[in-house]
C-alpha cells in the first residue's frame, strides 16, 4: 500500500478545502498513488482517471461540492472525484458485485449529481440544472466536465447552443486529452488564460460593451468581432465563442499554480457560459499507462510494478474477434463491404479489418446517429455497409435507424456487439432492448447467434442479403469453442432449426443461451422430461413451421433470450396468438430479463439472479408442469 498521509485525513472534499493550497500537489500525488493500487487490485478504467488527477483536486478545492454541481462526462475519469468524496474505501469492490459502479451513480453519493455511462450528456444536464437554479433562485455554480471524445457527439453542440443562447451561468470544462484543439505554450499560455478569465478584464469587457452601445450598430458589430478575434487569436476557442461561450484556455491541466487561479475567476464570474480549456495526458503519472494510453484505458487486474496486465487464457475465441475476421474474409472477395464504429474500433474489432483494408474502415467518433446514416448513404450509393455498434450504444440512433435506413429500406448491416448482460459494467451497458426496438420495424431481418460458429454464418447471410436492413447480435466475451467452419454460410432467411429432439418439453432459444438451454435439457431428460431444443436464429422473420410444430408436439413451450421483454418472445406468442396456437392446453413460458436495471456482478452472476441460466430453465419448466412436474420430482 503507498504511504499516504495527506488523504488517510481526507474523508470529504470538505476536509481537502481545509488544507492549504501548498499541500494541494501532495495530496494530487497520494490520490495517483491509491488509484494505480485501487485498480490494480480489481480492474477497470485507469488511464482517463490517471489523466484528471490534479483537475479533480482542483475542481474540489474550488468549488463548494456537492452544493455546487460537478457532473463527469461518461464516468470513466471519476475514479478520482470518487477517492475524494468518500468512497475510498469502496475503491477496492469497484465494478465487483455488490461494490461501487465504474460510473458515476445518483444512488450511491451526493456528490454524483447526475448518472452517466454513455458520453456526451454532462453540458445538457448541467444546463438543465443551471437553469433549475435560476428557477429556484438559487446561486450554486454548476461544472460540466467533458471529454474532447465525447465532444465529437453533436449532443454537446446542441446543449451549447442551447446554453449560449439562453446566456445561461454554466461552466464546462474541456478535458483535452488527445485532440489538443489549441495545445499550451507554457507561462505565457497560463498568463493569458488566466488575464482574460480574471475580473479586471471582464469588468474592462463590460465597460467596453456599454460604450459601444451608444455606436452606431455598424460600429458596434465591429468592435465586438475585433475583441473576440484578438482574443481568439491570442487564446484559441472561437468556436466556442461563436456558440455563446466566453472561452479560457488551454491551460496545463497538471499545473495546479495554473488551474487554480483561472477555476476561482470562473467561479467568481456572474455573466454567461464560460468554457476553460484544459489539456490534460491519459496515463499521467504512471509509466505504463503513460507509454500505452490505448491498453490503460480500461484494464483487467495488473502488477502495479511491471504494468503487466493478468489475463486468463481463452479457450475460445472471443464473439467480437470472430466477427472482425469473419467480415474481413469477406471483405477480401467483395470490395463493397465497408465497416463502421462510432469511437470503438477495439471494441467492436474493426481496428483489424482497418489493419487489412485502410480505405474501407471508418471511424466516425461519438456519433451513432452520423453513424447510422452514413452508412445509409453508403448503401444508397451500391456498397454493403457493416455498422458495428454495442447495443447499448445503438439506442441513441434509432431515429436514423427508423427514417434513414428502415423507411427506405437501405442494406445497412447491423453488428451489434455487447449483446445481453455485460457484467462489470453494469446497466448503462447492458445490451437489453436491441431486438425489442429492432423486431418492430418493417422489412427488417433481425437474427441473434448461439455460439461463434453461427456468428460466422450470420456475417455471410448479411452479405448476401440486399432486400433491406438487417442486423445480427453476439454477446460479450468468449465463444462457447464450438468448431468454426472455414468461411460462413448464407442461411434461408426466417429459417430456424432444431437441435435435439424430444417429445415433452419444447425450448426455443434466441442467442446465446443455446448452451445453457441443451444443459438444462439434459437434466431434465434425467427426470423423464424428454426435450427438444431449438435454435430459432430469427426474431424476424420467424420461423412459423418450427413454432408451430413446437407448440403443436409438446406439453410446455419456453421461449428463451438475453433480452428485455417485448422482444422476440413477445413476437413469438403475438405468432401464436394470431395462429391459433395458444388455444390448446400448451403451457407456454417466455423467459426474457427482469423488468428491472440489474445491477453489474459477473455475468454469470447476473444471469442466475435473472433465472437465465440452466438452473433457471429447468426451474421454470417444473413451475409450468405444476403438480405434474412436482410428481416428477418426487419420483
Amino acid at each position: 500500500m503507498p504511504d499516504t498521509p495527506l488523504l488517510d485525513a481526507i474523508a470529504s472534499p470538505a476536509d481537502l478545502r481545509a488544507l492549504p493550497e501548498s499541500r494541494l500537489k501532495q495530496v494530487a500525488e497520494e490520490v495517483r498513488q491509491d488509484l494505480v493500487e485501487a485498480v490494480s487490485k480489481t480492474g477497470g478504467h485507469l488511464g482517463a482517471g490517471l489523466g484528471v488527477v490534479e483537475l479533480t483536486v482542483a475542481l474540489h478545492y474550488v468549488f463548494n461540492t456537492p452544493e455546487d454541481r460537478l457532473i463527469w462526462d461518461v464516468g470513466h475519469q471519476a475514479y478520482p472525484h470518487k477517492i475524494l468524496t468518500g468512497r475510498r474505501k469502496g475503491m477496492r469492490s469497484i465494478r465487483q458485485e455488490n461494490g461501487l459502479s465504474g460510473f458515476a451513480k445518483r444512488a450511491e453519493s451526493d456528490y454524483d449529481p447526475f448518472g452517466a455511462g454513455h458520453s456526451s450528456t454532462s453540458i445538457s444536464a448541467g444546463l438543465g440544472m443551471a437553469v433549475g437554479r435560476d428557477l429556484s433562485g438559487r446561486r450554486n455554480n454548476v461544472v460540466a466536465v467533458i471529454g474532447d471524445g465525447a465532444m465529437s457527439a453533436g449532443m454537446a453542440y446542441e446543449a451549447m447552443n442551447n446554453a449560449g443562447a439562453l446566456d445561461a451561468r454554466l461552466i464546462v470544462v474541456l478535458n483535452d486529452n488527445d485532440m489538443s484543439i489549441a495545445p499550451p505554450t507554457g507561462a505565457m499560455s497560463a498568463y493569458l488564460a488566466r488575464l482574460v478569465s480574471g475580473k479586471t478584464y471582464r469588468s474592462l469587457r463590460h465597460r467596453a460593451k456599454q460604450i459601444t452601445d451608444h455606436l452606431p450598430e455598424f460600429m458596434r458589430e465591429g468592435a465586438r468581432r475585433t475583441e473576440e478575434f484578438t482574443r481568439g487569436f491570442l487564446t484559441g476557442g472561437t468556436l466556442f465563442e461563436e456558440l455563446g461561450f466566453y472561452y479560457v484556455g488551454p491551460i496545463d491541466g497538471h499545473d495546479l499554480d495554473h488551474l487554480l487561479p483561472v477555476l476561482k475567476n470562473v467561479r467568481d464570474a456572474t455573466e454567461g457560459p464560460i468554457l476553460v480549456h484544459v489539456v490534460t495526458q491519459k496515463g499521467k503519472g504512471y509509466g505504463p499507462a503513460e507509454s500505452s494510453a490505448d491498453k490503460y484505458h480500461g484494464v483487467s487486474k495488473f502488477d502495479v510494478v511491471t504494468g503487466e496486465q493478468a489475463k486468463a487464457k481463452a479457450n475460445a475465441p472471443s464473439y467480437t474477434r470472430v466477427f472482425a475476421q469473419s467480415l474481413i474474409d469477406e471483405a477480401r472477395d467483395d470490395d463493397k463491404i465497408v465497416a463502421i464504429n462510432a469511437a470503438m474500433p477495439n471494441g467492436t474489432g474493426l481496428d483489424l479489418f482497418g489493419e487489412a483494408f485502410p480505405t474501407r474502415s471508418f471511424d466516425v467518433g461519438i456519433a451513432e446517429q452520423h453513424a447510422v446514416t452514413f452508412a445509409a448513404g453508403l448503401a444508397s450509393e451500391g456498397y454493403k455497409p457493416f455498422c458495428a455498434i454495442y447495443s447499448t450504444f445503438l439506442q441513441r440512433a434509432y431515429d436514423q435507424i427508423v427514417h434513414d435506413v428502415a423507411i427506405q429500406s437501405l442494406p445497412v448491416r447491423f453488428a451489434i456487439d455487447r449483446a445481453g448482460f455485460v457484467g462489470a459494467d453494469g446497466p448503462t451497458h447492458a445490451g437489453s432492448f436491441d431486438t425489442g426496438f429492432l423486431a418492430p420495424l418493417p422489412g427488417m431481418v433481425v437474427m441473434a447467434a448461439a455460439d461463434e460458429a453461427e456468428l460466422r454464418h450470420m456475417v455471410r447471410t448479411a452479405v448476401v442479403y440486399d432486400d433491406g436492413p438487417i442486423s445480427f447480435r453476439y454477446p460479450r466475451g468468449n465463444g462457447t469453442g464450438v468448431d468454426l467452419p472455414a468461411r460462413g454460410q448464407a442461411l434461408e432467411i426466417g429459417k430456424g432449426r432444431i437441435v435435439r429432439e424430444g417429445s415433452k418439453v419444447a425450448i426455443l432459444s434466441f442467442g446465446a443461451r443455446l448452451s445453457d438451454a441443451l444443459a438444462a435439457a439434459d437434466e431434465l431428460d434425467s427426470f423423464g422430461l424428454s426435450t427438444t431444443v431449438a435454435d430459432a436464429r430469427f426474431a424476424k422473420p420467424l420461423d412459423g413451421n418450427l413454432i408451430r410444430q413446437l407448440a403443436q408436439h409438446h406439453e410446455v413451450l419456453v421461449l428463451l433470450e438475453e433480452g428485455a421483454s417485448g422482444g422476440f418472445a413477445a413476437q413469438v406468442l403475438e405468432y401464436m396468438a394470431r395462429n391459433g396456437l395458444l388455444d390448446h392446453g400448451l403451457k407456454v413460458r417466455p423467459m426474457t430479463m427482469p423488468d428491472s436495471f440489474v445491477e453489474h456482478a459477473a455475468p454469470e452472476a447476473m444471469l442466475q439472479k435473472a433465472g437465465l441460466d440452466k438452473a433457471g430453465i429447468v426451474d421454470c419448466v417444473f413451475r409450468a408442469l405444476g403438480e405434474s412436474g412436482k410428481r416428477v420430482l418426487q419420483a
